[in-house]
């Protein structure tokens, strides 16, 4: 997956991803976060954008339109995540987890998740 969508059309697709039904654009406007004050021009321009990269499917309804993710957010994230370890950190997990823990950003509950993902790995 060679998608690649900015930090504005994450938000809105993961609006429509935590919806479970296709959404109009005042919907879609309505859930996006309040902090993200976007006025509903905002929404329709990220949602052109994303119709353009095909990552929403359009459905008429009468006079209005209803959107729906194109692309599943597991598989996104999952390309995303590689994309972001291979660039960073040369495609190696070891040095992204060397510096989360030099920076503090495992906790211990962060520790015993990965402990028995790696138990899980190993069977």
């Amino acid at each position: 997956m060679e998608m690649r969508l900015s930090d504005a059309e994450l938000c809105v697709m993961e609006v429509l991803w935590s919806a479970g039904q296709p959404l109009t654009s005042n919907e879609v406007a309505e859930r996006v976060p309040a902090d993200r004050a976007w006025s509903f021009a905002t929404v329709k321009s990220l949602l052109s954008r994303l119709l353009a990269k095909k990552a929403v499917e359009p459905a008429k309804d009468g006079r209005r339109f209803l959107y729906s993710p194109a692309v599943e957010r597991e598989p996104y994230v999952a390309a995303e995540s590689r994309r972001f370890v291979t660039r960073l950190f040369g495609g190696r997990l070891s040095p992204l987890f060397a510096r989360l823990a030099q920076d503090e950003a495992l906790d211990d509950a962060d520790l015993a998740e990965i402990e028995a993902m790696i138990r899980e790995l190993r069977k």
